[in-house]
């Protein structure tokens, strides 16, 4: 499953304090029944254009990943949410909402799940 959320947040400072984002992606893999298996990576960005700097953030996890990233000037986020593994994508869309202060916010669930593997012919 591949949760996508893009959002606008009514607080700028969340969005560039690598500190929250580094904390978030800490804890948050575990609260959605995830094994997070690296440490946060965090990175501020300045871009040649103010509207481009933020920061971005990416955790490793048993299933898969979480990434963020924010656009500081315009209050934009995009998060990724993504696992082999079910979790319960209302719950995250609300915790993000809640986490991050969006004040409008688009989401995609994207369903990942492969069928049984496919029969080989003979001699293929």
């Amino acid at each position: 499953m591949h949760l996508i959320i893009d959002g606008y947040s009514a607080n700028r400072e969340i969005l560039q304090d690598e500190d929250f984002l580094r904390g978030w992606l800490e804890s948050y893999p575990s609260e959605i029944g995830m094994t997070r298996i690296s440490a946060p990576f965090v990175l501020k960005y300045v871009g040649n254009k103010l509207e481009d700097s933020g920061i971005s953030g990416f955790v490793f996890i048993a299933e898969s990943h979480i990434s963020v990233h924010t656009f500081v000037e315009p209050c934009y986020i995009n998060i990724d949410i993504f696992s082999c593994k079910d979790f319960d994508a209302q719950k995250s869309i609300k915790d993000c909402q809640n986490k991050f202060q969006l004040i409008r916010s688009r989401t995609q669930i994207i369903d990942r799940e492969w069928a049984a593997k496919p029969t080989m012919a003979a001699g293929s």
